[in-house]
């Protein structure tokens, strides 16, 4: 089978499960490192030519990730294409079981199943109550119905933007210090946050700093995750902030 990614995670969650299936990727695929397959461009500008030319039985896309009008373009080409939609974590379980066994044909890989073994064990701590930045110049942040949202409410995290009508809401900085939010958590994907550039910005509100790929890829990584957001979170509070 011919496979073409345009979904960085689907990308990292392919190949190590039977990478001699990927012939296209994007140029933002960078796990696994070294991954030696031709790149057709970004996952918001694909060269649809070029992916043509590879002859795919199959490319495999995301509703938030991939535009429509590039999928349809594929589609006429007379191209199978799968869209995922992963919002939640159960989402991201379901969607690549559909597309790694029920697309690929491949066998269940035993990483996915750590990685609901991980977060079964997850136990909440006391709810914190937190900003979460994914864009500066202009500031976005986490709003409702998000995959990294779902990710930290399981872990602890109150988005305090949970609630907003868009999913990543535009807001004033002085909109988001008046939050009454405990703690802003800072991914460095997509903006590449840091402690330089972000907690500045939100005076002596303690900062979690977390791994992007942790927060919001799925696939692979999701086995890791529990552990590598939590303890960014842990380093961020002190314990009795963080409950039992």
């Amino acid at each position: 089978m011919r496979v073409v990614s345009l979904v960085p995670s689907l990308t990292e969650a392919v190949a190590v499960t039977a990478p001699g299936l990927l012939v296209g990727v994007t140029d933002w695929c960078s796990h696994p490192a070294g991954l030696g397959v031709p790149r057709i461009g970004g996952t918001k500008n694909p060269d649809v030519p070029a992916v043509v030319a590879l002859r795919p039985d199959l490319v495999i896309a995301n509703e938030e990730e991939n535009r429509g009008p590039d999928l349809d373009a594929l589609r006429a080409a007379g191209i199978e294409v799968l869209v995922t939609e992963v919002r939640t974590l159960g989402q991201a379980f379901r969607e690549l079981e559909r597309v790694l066994v029920g697309a690929c044909g491949l066998g269940r890989p035993a990483w996915l199943d750590e990685a609901e073994t991980a977060w079964a064990a997850v136990r909440t701590p006391r709810p914190v109550r937190a900003v979460i930045p994914v864009w500066r110049r202009p500031w976005m942040v986490l709003g409702r119905d998000t995959f990294a949202g779902d990710l930290l409410a399981r872990l602890g995290v109150l988005n305090v933007h949970g609630d907003h009508a868009e999913r990543y809401p535009r807001l004033g900085v002085d909109e988001l210090r008046g939050s009454g939010a405990e703690l802003v958590v800072l991914p460095d994907e997509p903006y590449a946050f840091g402690p330089g550039d972000g907690p500045e910005a939100f005076g002596d509100l303690p900062a979690a700093f977390v791994d992007g790929r942790a927060l919001t890829w799925y696939g692979p990584s999701l086995a890791e995750a529990p552990a590598v957001i939590g303890a960014a979170l842990r380093a961020a509070l002190p314990a009795p902030d963080r409950g039992p």
